[in-house]
């Protein structure tokens, strides 16, 4: 094990001993599940299959259209 300095929040530091207090844990342990955790989150995040979707016939964005306005892109296929 390997001793460190980290710079902390102050209300991050209090919660993480809060949090240490009421489950009986050293406040390591609850930094080093908290690391754990979002390690993994980020690893999922990264494993996950790239999705395709689905292309049809066409020629690409009709002229003019902007996938930004979500109002014009409604108007645009209910045919206003």
């Amino acid at each position: 094990m390997m001793r460190t300095t980290i710079n902390l929040d102050d209300e991050l530091l209090a919660s993480a001993k809060k949090v240490a207090a009421e489950t009986g844990r050293t406040l390591t342990d609850v930094f080093e599940d908290a690391l754990r955790e979002s390690l993994a989150r980020r690893r999922q995040a990264r494993e996950r299959s790239r999705i395709t979707l689905p292309t049809f016939r066409g020629r690409g964005l009709q002229p003019g259209v902007d996938l930004d306005d979500a109002v014009a892109l409604l108007d645009l296929m209910e045919g206003r």
